[in-house]
């Protein structure tokens, strides 16, 4: 594991990725994210099935099932000496080395209520450490994908982090974990303060797109606690390889697998997460019936 901020060249050069390795692989990325996306827009707005995870409020669709099928079968025709992590059908093969990371509908709750704001997310991981990945938004007909030495593009344009430098004058996002009900860690509390030191939260609903917007420069950071590897993998890459950093909210090292992230410009890095180590937790009274 690497010391601070997420390096992708540094975790690429541990699995011993070659250049022409990691360009096949950041294509191999984009069109099965590309394909997902394809497959959610066919189910769009005519859902069959929607069902209840065993957390309260983590959905499932037929969609979500359909386009996991697709980019599996994809990434398995492509890379079949990758194991996969699927958010639906969980690990297929030895995930602890070199995977792709697959959230084929980020944004579940968003799809299934009509509102366009969601992506279908495919990342490589090396030992929780993101080295490249692809978000396609097909509502917007968009796919983010980065590569590194080769930078990070929505669709066949380069995209960069914002040049924000003043916590004052940014933009951020954030979100809420399912388990935001039973846990006085659920974020309220970030987000009420932050809200009032900058010039407004968003809450989007899909981590993926968030971080992809981050990447591109539309907001100028994000933070959230409670994801999965799946949420992470692909957008913290496309931070970094935007110019961008990404971290934990406090602790030295950056994994996937802690389920927080702090991705930002360079300009707000420092600051945002100082305000994040001044949280303290609403109390119990707050959320009393």
């Amino acid at each position: 594991m690497t010391t601070g901020h997420l390096d992708c060249n540094a975790a690429a050069a541990d699995a011993r990725l070659t250049t022409s390795r990691l360009e096949q692989l950041g294509q191999v990325a984009r069109e099965a994210a590309n394909l997902g996306g394809s497959v959610l827009m066919r189910h769009y707005g005519r859902l069959v099935s929607i069902q209840q995870k065993a957390r309260a409020g983590d959905l499932v669709t037929d969609a979500d099932l359909a386009a996991e099928k697709a980019v599996l079968a994809s990434l398995s025709e492509a890379t079949p000496d990758i194991p996969v992590l699927a958010e639906e059908s969980g690990a297929q093969g030895d995930v602890s080395d070199l995977c792709w990371c697959v959230d084929p509908l980020d944004g579940t709750t968003n799809f299934a209520h009509g509102y366009p704001f969601f992506a279908t997310s495919i990342g490589l991981l090396w030992r929780g450490l993101p080295i490249l990945g692809a978000v396609a938004v097909p509502f917007l007909r968009e796919v983010f994908w980065c590569c590194p030495g080769s930078g990070a593009f929505l669709n066949d344009q380069q995209i960069h982090v914002s040049s924000c430098s003043s916590l004052d004058e940014s933009l951020l996002v954030t979100g809420f974990a399912y388990d935001r009900r039973e846990r006085l860690d659920n974020n309220y509390a970030e987000f009420c303060r932050l809200t009032h030191r900058t010039r407004g939260v968003r809450r989007g609903g899909a981590a993926a797109v968030d971080l992809a917007y981050v990447a591109a420069g539309r907001v100028d950071g994000y933070w959230e606690r409670g994801l999965s590897p799946w949420d992470l993998t692909a957008g913290a890459a496309l931070v970094v390889i935007a110019g961008g950093k990404v971290s934990d909210y406090r602790a030295p090292n950056y994994d996937v697998s802690s389920g927080r992230i702090l991705a930002s410009g360079p300009g707000i890095h420092a600051p945002l997460q100082r305000e994040l180590e001044l949280v303290e937790p609403f109390s119990e009274e707050l959320y009393a019936s």
